[in-house]
């Protein structure tokens, strides 16, 4: 079991890569169609799509995370 304050990155990478898989079956689903092939199209894609979406969580999650709070903290 991981230590506690290994939470955050833990999530940062679990929410990129399964944001990444399925916006990517979609974009190529919908640009290519579900047709012969397509297992092999989204996984080249999502090879591309993960470090990047990765990379852009690790980047963007300080930055927006007190904006969020900011218009969340409201009651």
């Amino acid at each position: 079991m991981l230590k506690k304050k290994y939470a955050q990155p833990l999530f940062v990478i679990l929410m990129s890569f399964s944001m990444s898989v399925i916006m990517c079956g979609v974009v190529v689903a919908v640009n290519t169609g579900v047709n012969e092939g397509f297992i092999g199209r989204w996984f080249y894609s999502w090879m591309f799509a993960f470090p990047v979406a990765l990379i852009a969580a690790f980047t963007m999650a300080p930055i927006l995370r007190p904006f969020a709070d900011k218009i969340a903290s409201k009651d």
